[in-house]
């Protein structure tokens, strides 16, 4: 993802950004835009998923733009992951 935003030049964000008991994947602050990038190697257990559908829901509340993402879509879908994050960057308040 880090190679993915610094190729197109998207700026402004951090990577692992505190959040409550959490850390954001991606987040943009300023914008209050979070990405999520979710894959099976790091969802392999039940306690794992639940933690991020639950950080999903602080995020949600604390009025974040939550974006989720799927490792076959940075790697195969790069222009649409590249689109999403720009759609809500354009559109966040």
């Amino acid at each position: 993802m880090i190679t993915l935003l610094r190729g197109a030049g998207i700026t402004g964000w951090q990577h692992g950004l505190p959040f409550g008991r959490w850390e954001i994947d991606f987040a943009f602050p300023a914008a209050k835009v979070a990405v999520e990038v979710d894959g099976w190697a790091w969802h392999m257990d039940v306690e794992r998923f639940r933690a991020d559908r639950h950080k999903g829901n602080a995020l949600v509340r604390a009025k974040w733009d939550l974006l989720r993402f799927t490792w076959h879509d940075l790697t195969t879908r790069p222009d649409y992951v590249l689109g999403e994050i720009r759609a809500a960057l354009a559109t966040s308040s």
